[in-house]
Order: C-alpha cells, then sequence, then structure tokens
C-alpha cells in the first residue's frame, strides 16, 4: 500500500477547473495517480465549495464537487485534537493558523505527503510529513 498523501485546497481548484493549462494537467495527474490513498479535511472541503463559488460556479455544481469529493476520498474530519495539534504547528513553525490546521489533518491521518502550492516546498514537518509543491520543476 502506497502511503497516504493530503491534498490542499490549491491541488483541488485546479482540477476542477474549467481551462486547461499547465496546473490543472498536473493535478489531474496528480489525483489520479494518488486517487486511492488521497485525504482530504472538513476545512479543504468548505474552502473548495467557497472557492468555487466565488469563481463563477453555479452552487448546485459546486455541491456536486463537494459531494463526489465526500464519496470518493477519505476526508479527515476536524476534532479538538487537530485544533490542539494546529497552535502547536503554528507556534513551532510559524504558519498561519489554517495551513497549521492542514497540516494538523494531515499529520492525524498518518499522511507522509501534504501536496500543496503555498507552503515551503520540500519541508519536513514533525520528521513525518513533507511538503511537496507539484508545481516545482
Amino acid at each position: 500500500m502506497k502511503d497516504r498523501a493530503f491534498i490542499d485546497t490549491n491541488i483541488l481548484v485546479y482540477y476542477f477547473q474549467a481551462i486547461d493549462e499547465p496546473r490543472k494537467i498536473i493535478s489531474r495527474k496528480l489525483i489520479d495517480q494518488s486517487f486511492s490513498y488521497a485525504v482530504l479535511s472538513t476545512q479543504v472541503l468548505g474552502e473548495l465549495f467557497n472557492v468555487l463559488i466565488k469563481k463563477g460556479n453555479d452552487r448546485d455544481r459546486s455541491k456536486a464537487i463537494i459531494e463526489a469529493c465526500i464519496n470518493n476520498f477519505f476526508i479527515s474530519e476536524i476534532q479538538i485534537k487537530q485544533v490542539s495539534q494546529a497552535l502547536y504547528v503554528n507556534q513551532k513553525y510559524g504558519f498561519s493558523y489554517y495551513d497549521s490546521l492542514i497540516m494538523a489533518s494531515a499529520l492525524e491521518a498518518d499522511c507522509k505527503i501534504l501536496y500543496t502550492e503555498d507552503l515551503h516546498h520540500d519541508q519536513l514537518i514533525e520528521g513525518k510529513l513533507r511538503i511537496v509543491n507539484p508545481f516545482v520543476s
């Protein structure tokens, strides 16, 4: 079995965007390859819905995308443990609270990789979670 990989919101936004451009193609390939072991969190689902609406998608399409994610990915639900871990990550590494919560959710789900374009590529968090920007050559 492959190691679990956490998919951040920005990767999913590219995945579901209408126009084909390099980041969409990379996101599609990444998610298709890691589909059976990819993890999202309830935070990511909320952020994704919000971005889809802001980018002009209608509510029905946005809702259908979120429901497809719920039905097809492992979803890490945010609990008090993740909130506490996020506060620790925030203090130790200096990331924003919400980025720290993403990392805490990935750690709690025992992910080895966090795919995102927003954080420090190749940084190792707590000796367990590697941040990977799939758009870096």
